[in-house]
Parts: structure tokens; C-alpha cells; sequence
């Protein structure tokens, strides 16, 4: 385990770098703006910019507040509450939230320095611009997870091959003993990490939109939950039919063809076709090989909803 991180180390740079410009400008309380750079580093290029703008234009949104509040109400508690009363629900309903933390603690300077004047003003405008800024620089570089993403994705594929190669067994004996909780389990915690950095990948970001991942793996997310309901119909499942063995067939035949790129649209007309070809086989004789036969019929349903996410997830990515 690495004692100091890589945000640590740029947070404590940049803290010391916009201490450092601030105090050769001249600018008083320059430690301000290296609190303002801690405070503005975040982990997703995006965040940073969205952050940035927010508190600067927080800050000019209150250095005007103070500016009518001061001159009207003097240099006291109660006027630096009524700026408070006045700043934090615009600063809210513009959605400058960010910013009301650091700008509120920069008015605090004009009231110990008991003015609104121009070098004041300015003064904590070019704090808050230096210590956003150079939080802004440091984290334009961020390290690339697109490999860890992409691992992730080969994971999450092998795991729904096996899952569909052993339901495919299962359908031909009618068990579903093959560890299915540990195998469920694995992929589910794989598929949720990898989402989350699916997302911080996205919002690493600013200029280009790759948001590719997000989609392929909420994709699988979703054919995961479908793969689940799968599984339950194999609790039902205690004879074996012509129908079974066709199904487990056609699902060993989804598993081969998994692969990220395949749209799945011939999966699906297959799967019409043994839909036609159901119709033609006799009726069932019993009630007993009615309830398998109809839960036969809920699982090849729910691989249809399988394919057809995989299909709309082709369609959707062919039109960005």
C-alpha cells in the first residue's frame, strides 16, 4: 500500500504553489489560496471544471453582496449575517453551491480589514482565481483506467459465458449445481466496480464525450439482472423434453457468440424460428410437462430480453 497518493501529493504541491504566487503578487492572506487549492482538487477531470467555475463565480457573486451589505449595514456580526441570508439561496438557486463555503470565508477578510474598497475586492477575486486555477492545471493529468475498465470487461464476458455454458448443461439434467452463488456473486461485485469506473473514466473527460464504457457496462448490468431470473426457472425445472435440449442448445450457441461486437440480430431471428417450431411439436400430455414446458418457455422469453438489450445497446452506440 503507497503511505502518500497520488491526489495527496498534488493537493500539497498545489497548495504550496498558489501560497507561493499569491505571496509574490502581493496579495494579502495568501494562505487562502492555497486552503482554496486543497479544497479544489478532485478526481475526475470534469468535477474540477465544474468546481472551478462555480466558486469563481460564486465569489464575484459575493464580493457585490458584501460590497451593498457593508456600505448599508457597517463592518459587524449582524451585517455579516444579513450577507449570509442574501448570498447562500442565490448562491443555491444558481447552483453555486460549491462556492459558498471558500467565498463566504473570503468576505470574513473584508470584514476584519473593515473594507469594501477596489484592492480588497480585487484581492479575494485573485485568491480565489489562483487557488482554483492551479487546482485546475494539476488535475488535467489524470491516470488512465481505460486498461482496468477493459479488463473488467473481459472479466464480466467470461463470467456470462460460463454462466450460459453451464445453464446450458443444466437444462439437459434440469440442475443448476455449479456453484451458482460464488459465480453470481464474483460477477456482480466485477460488473459494479467496473460501472464506477465507467463513470470516472467518463468525467475524466471534458472536451470528448467517451462515454462508451458507461453504456457497454450498464448494458451488461442489465443483462446481468436478466441472467438472475434465468436462473430461478431451473428451481422448476425437474424433466427433461425435446424442447429443453433445443433451448440448451440455442443457449450454448449465445454463449459462443457473446463477444462485444455481435449484435445479436441473428441470435434473435434464431430464436423466433424456434418459437415457430415449438408451435408444431405436439401438446403437452400432462400437467406436469405443461408447468416445464411453460417454464421452458419463460427462460428462452428472458434470453430474448438478454439478446434484445445487447441488440439496442449496438443500435444506440451506431448512432453516437
Amino acid at each position: 500500500m503507497k503511505f502518500i497518493g497520488y491526489r495527496t501529493l498534488k493537493t500539497a504541491i498545489g497548495a504550496a504553489i498558489s501560497i507561493i504566487i499569491s505571496k509574490n503578487l502581493g496579495i494579502e492572506y495568501a494562505v487562502s489560496a492555497g486552503i482554496i487549492t486543497i479544497l479544489s482538487i478532485q478526481s475526475t477531470k470534469r468535477k474540477s471544471v465544474e468546481i472551478a467555475l462555480q466558486r469563481i463565480c460564486a465569489c464575484i457573486l459575493a464580493l457585490f453582496i458584501a460590497y451593498i451589505t457593508f456600505n448599508l449595514f457597517g463592518y459587524s456580526e449582524i451585517s455579516f449575517a444579513i450577507f449570509l441570508v442574501i448570498f447562500i439561496p442565490l448562491a443555491v438557486k444558481f447552483n453555486m453551491g460549491e462556492g459558498i463555503v471558500v467565498s463566504s470565508v473570503l468576505v470574513t477578510h473584508l470584514l476584519v480589514e473593515k473594507s469594501v474598497e477596489i484592492f480588497w475586492l480585487r484581492n479575494e477575486l485573485y485568491l480565489m482565481i489562483i487557488g482554483a486555477f492551479v487546482a485546475l492545471i494539476l488535475n488535467l493529468y489524470m491516470p488512465s483506467i481505460e486498461n482496468k475498465i477493459r479488463s473488467d470487461k473481459i472479466y464480466i464476458e467470461e463470467k456470462m459465458k460460463e454462466i450460459l455454458h453451464k445453464m446450458s448443461i443444466a437444462l439437459k439434467d434440469h440442475t443448476i449445481e455449479f456453484e451458482s452463488d460464488v459465480l453470481f456473486n464474483d460477477l456482480e461485485n466485477r460488473l459494479q466496480r467496473a460501472l464506477k469506473l465507467s463513470y470516472i473514466n467518463f468525467n475524466n473527460y471534458v472536451f470528448q464525450d467517451e462515454i462508451y464504457y458507461v453504456h457497454y457496462m450498464e448494458m451488461r448490468v442489465k443483462q446481468y439482472e436478466t441472467i438472475k431470473r434465468m436462473r430461478e426457472h431451473f428451481q422448476r425445472f425437474f424433466m427433461t423434453y425435446d424442447q429443453a435440449i433445443i433451448i440448451s442448445d440455442f443457449t450454448q450457441r449465445v454463449a459462443n457468440l457473446l463477444y462485444e461486437d455481435n449484435t445479436a440480430e441473428s441470435l434473435i431471428e434464431e430464436l423466433n424460428k424456434l418459437r415457430m417450431i415449438f408451435k408444431e411439436m405436439p401438446l403437452p400430455k400432462d400437467r406436469e410437462e405443461f408447468e416445464n414446458r411453460a417454464m421452458l418457455f419463460q427462460f428462452l422469453n428472458d434470453m430474448e430480453s438478454f439478446l434484445i438489450i445487447k441488440k439496442e445497446f449496438r443500435e444506440n452506440i451506431d448512432r453516437l
